[in-house]
């Protein structure tokens, strides 16, 4: 079951749509559940909607799958830079200079949204529905990785369980690197990261460059001892049809705890 409603966020005076993916035993017994907030909510759950018409569709697999988690999509702001802002807690770095071949003023607005995300949002949701209030994790693809992974190193105690899908560090590289060393880690259970071989297509030289700064971060996860579980995907590009192929064995480390029944609530 899919519900949608906005949600108002103080800080950028604005509603925002969120969609929220209820398993299908939520109206039948007195559970509580595990919960997933992902990025690129429109991308989500289903093809209808979703930008360029291909979604993760990860409603028909939890419907299929029966895997019993609550699933909360906030869509992503689709106008101009406005993704790149929310996204980014830091404004774009030197590495993001090099790469983009220009100096982009964008980004700095990551810890706003992550603030609205921690204060207003899970606060809500933990209200309207039957949570595990200790039992929260967060997946993004791309920029929403990176918001995912300093998520991590802001909140370890509520965003324990962390999925990064082929990461896009280098708009924040530098800042990202430091904030991960200088952060404890230790209450993250588990942290999944993957990354395609062909992620800019046939570019190799740019594969290797993000690859390379992709490795970067995976090193500094390992040496802080973050339960890093980072899959390498051959011949994956940086598009939905590659990125909704990995939605199995993403939910599956996520969850490999969870079975087709959550916890009796208490």
């Amino acid at each position: 079951m899919l519900e949608k409603f906005p949600v108002y966020m103080t800080a950028f005076k604005q509603e925002r749509m969120i969609r929220v993916y209820l398993p299908e035993s939520y109206n039948n017994e007195n559970k509580r559940y595990p919960v997933l907030y992902m990025h690129d909510g429109q991308n989500v759950f289903e093809n209808e909607g979703a930008i360029k018409g291909i979604s993760l569709g990860m409603k028909d697999y939890l419907d299929e799958n029966g895997l019993e988690i609550i699933v909360v999509g906030i869509d992503q702001n689709p106008e101009g830079e406005e993704r790149v802002n929310e996204y980014c807690p830091w404004v774009n770095g030197e590495i993001s200079k090099q790469i983009l071949g220009y100096v982009s003023p964008s980004g700095g607005r990551g810890e706003e949204y992550l603030d609205f995300l921690v204060n207003e949002l899970k606060p809500f949701i933990d209200q309207k529905y039957r949570t595990l209030k200790n039992h929260t994790s967060m997946a993004g693809i791309s920029l929403g990785s990176l918001i995912s992974t300093y998520a991590a190193c802001r909140y370890p105690s509520i965003f324990k369980r962390i999925a990064a899908i082929s990461p896009g560090f280098y708009r924040n590289q530098e800042e990202i690197e430091n904030l991960l060393r200088a952060s404890d880690l230790s209450a993250i259970e588990k942290f999944y990261m993957d990354f395609g071989t062909k992620e800019v297509g046939e570019d190799d030289e740019m594969n290797k460059v993000f690859l390379d700064l992709t490795n970067r971060v995976v090193d500094i996860l390992n040496c802080e001892k973050a339960n890093l579980h980072f899959q390498l995907i051959e011949d994956a590009e940086h598009a939905y049809l590659f990125f909704r192929k990995r939605v199995p064995a993403i939910l599956s480390y996520l969850f490999s705890d969870i079975d087709m029944k959550s916890e009796v609530a208490l």
